[in-house]
């Protein structure tokens, strides 16, 4: 069954996940032992299609950023959906750097000898079908499908009805690229309907789909997580906090608050919170700094004192992610003071302090329980590509088999190579 048509009427969803399931085992068998040349050259083949479709693309994305403004998506989301000739030829470089990424598929990871002589090798292999929801972001559709691709994993997409028109366009390119270099397409998949009970039917896809990843809001995560029948690697809130000590420099301390929220308010790498030791002796500035660039600050008392154009902070906003220009801030007492403040109301993503103090900045960065802890750098490098991933399929703030930006490593597993002369077991 081919889908060609974007629908949003009822549909048998089961039959239809069913169907690009079975293709995408079939795809994923001739992945796991296609060449790593051939991986590349499809990604390359890719990103040429992405470039050469530029301008379908752009008045795709101009139709889904219009529809969206009229039903009234927020700024955020709107940021997230939007695309322009950088954000699309930074689409296309990405699929070129993951192509150019060391392939982990056959990779060792360890090797052993026995004392009876057995020959012990674990070695990455891919995890076979990988299922992804994701919301807004058109370059989920590039990233996820390159990055599933070069990891030897076939994977079915089903982006947000807000951004079906880019995210398909964007597919046509891909699937250009795997036809360039001889892959199947049913290697990477897209959900053309935006009936939500084509979720519905992935969530509970067991035996067709090997692992979901969520990519969106609290709400998507959290419907996933509940209702989904195989594995889930999540990506939760990015509740992220920056944390000024009193050893920080003042001008670094400045640029980095700024940056940190600022930059772009609608990625989850933004700060969120921004911590201020009390001891910190030139903290009015970078509460000016932040409110001159355009940002509301919602603090508590000390923070006001300081500023009168600091609002006051309630109880919820030390647990929000705004994903806006909007950021909370709270003094505390030293290192300790922001640790437990990070403890209470982080979403372990991603936390930083400024410091010149290295060993206030290495308690920090051993005590804070989060996927990425940062040492005099802005929070916004949470970032697969900053982190020379080439990109990623989201950032996790989970405990097992893979944290922080999740790429080409976190999409595989592994499985155990014995060798042996004939050993029997006494």
């Amino acid at each position: 069954m081919t889908d060609t048509t974007i629908l949003d009427r009822p549909l048998d969803a089961t039959a239809l996940i069913a169907d690009m399931g079975a293709r995408a085992r079939a795809a994923a068998r001739i992945l796991a032992a296609a060449p790593t040349a051939d991986k590349a050259r499809a990604l390359r083949a890719a990103a040429a299609r992405v470039r050469a479709a530029a301008p379908v693309i752009l008045a795709a994305n101009d139709g889904d950023v219009a529809a969206g403004e009229a039903n009234g998506l927020s700024p955020a989301m709107l940021d997230r959906l939007r695309l322009d000739p950088q954000r699309l030829a930074g689409i296309a470089a990405a699929l070129e750097d993951v192509a150019a990424l060391p392939d982990p598929v056959g990779r060792t990871i360890d090797e052993a000898v026995r004392p009876n002589g057995l020959k012990l090798a674990r070695v990455r292999v891919p995890l076979g079908v990988i299922g992804i929801i994701y919301e807004s972001r058109p370059n989920v559709t590039a990233d996820a499908g390159a990055l599933a691709l070069m990891s030897g994993n076939a994977v079915i997409l089903r982006g947000g009805s807000e951004a079906i028109h880019t995210s398909r366009a964007i597919h046509a390119a891909m699937l250009a690229g795997l036809a360039d270099a001889g892959l199947p397409a049913d290697a990477i998949q897209l959900v053309r309907v935006t009936d939500r009970a084509a979720v519905g039917a992935m969530l509970r896809a067991e035996g067709l789909i090997d692992i979901m990843i969520p990519r969106g809001g609290k709400s998507l995560v959290a419907r996933v997580q509940a209702e989904a029948r195989v594995p889930v690697l999540a990506h939760l809130d990015g509740i992220n906090h920056l944390y000024i000590d009193a050893a920080a420099d003042p001008a670094k301390a400045t640029a980095l608050a700024v940056n940190a929220k600022m930059r772009r308010t609608g990625v989850c790498g933004a700060t969120e919170t921004l911590l201020l030791d009390r001891a910190y002796p030139e903290p009015a500035p970078i509460l000016a700094a932040l409110i001159d660039a355009g940002c509301e600050l919602r603090g508590d008392a000390a923070a006001r004192a300081l500023d009168p154009r600091v609002l006051p902070a309630s109880a919820e906003d030390w647990d929000t992610e705004y994903l806006d220009a909007i950021c909370a801030v709270a003094f505390v007492d030293g290192a300790a003071g922001a640790m437990a403040h990070i403890a209470a109301h982080a979403s372990h993503h991603t936390d930083a302090i400024v410091t010149e103090d290295a060993a206030t900045a290495e308690r920090f960065l051993a005590g804070v329980d989060s996927a990425i802890v940062m040492w005099n750098a802005s929070t916004q490098f949470a970032d697969g590509g900053e982190f020379g991933l080439g990109a990623e399929i989201g950032i996790s703030t989970g405990r097992l088999h893979a944290r922080g930006p999740v790429a080409l490593e976190g999409l595989t597993t592994y499985k155990w190579l014995v060798r042996g002369t004939g050993q029997t077991r006494p």
